[in-house]
């Protein structure tokens, strides 16, 4: 469980976290487009979490994300549950509580372009 996102419950606040990739996972109607983020910051530098995975949304998608962008956004910490919830009775995976980051907005890079940038 995510400890210092437990202690937010319900919070909209600032962070910041570094992109590592993009992957998919799978959905209702086909596979739904993943944004990785690691090492996430809440506004006062103190870590939150080691990683999270967001849907690529349109506002991740507006910031043509390379590996290793600093990432600042805002959203609200919630708690959700996870583990297996189905009826088969082979299938042991206990359900248990943890907390993420949902609706992030007001997304920008806050580092990574200037180098990309020549001078003319």
């Amino acid at each position: 469980m995510r400890k210092e996102l437990s202690k937010m419950e319900d919070v909209r606040d600032t962070f910041t976290g570094t992109f590592v990739r993009f992957g998919e996972k799978n959905g209702y109607k086909g596979p739904v487009p993943t944004v990785l983020l690691k090492s996430v910051h809440d506004n006062s530098g103190r870590e939150v979490c080691d990683h999270l995975w967001f849907n690529l949304t349109k506002g991740f998608a507006a910031l043509d994300l390379k590996g290793g962008e600093l990432v600042e956004f805002r959203a609200r910490v919630k708690e959700y549950f996870k583990g297996y919830m189905g009826r088969r009775e082979d299938v042991y995976v206990p359900i248990e509580a943890d907390y993420k980051l949902s609706h992030p907005t007001k997304l920008r890079v806050i580092t990574g372009r200037a180098s990309l940038s020549s001078p003319s």
